[in-house]
């Protein structure tokens, strides 16, 4: 899960799917706002949902995206416990 978070453009990704007010955003939505071309988003989310970061919906031409709260929860708790 680290790994796929190392890429700054990832990291917003994840950050703009956290702050979506429905909860999940059409990929074709989050182009403008990272300031990447269609095929380069497409590949970030690729990366954090085959890391699990996300989970994904098709619907007609286009894949919905949506934060995998479970696993975010796991990240969380990763940075957060502290050693014996």
């Amino acid at each position: 899960m680290f790994a796929a978070l190392a890429d700054p453009a990832r990291l917003r990704l994840l950050n703009l799917l956290a702050a979506a007010e429905d909860g999940e955003v059409c990929a074709c939505d989050l182009v403008v706002p990272l300031g990447k071309s269609q095929p380069t988003v497409s590949h970030h989310l690729k990366v954090l949902s085959q890391a699990g970061l996300v989970r994904s919906e098709k619907r007609g031409r286009w894949v919905w995206y949506a934060v995998a709260t479970d696993r975010l929860a796991a990240l969380r708790q990763a940075l957060t416990s502290e050693e014996d």
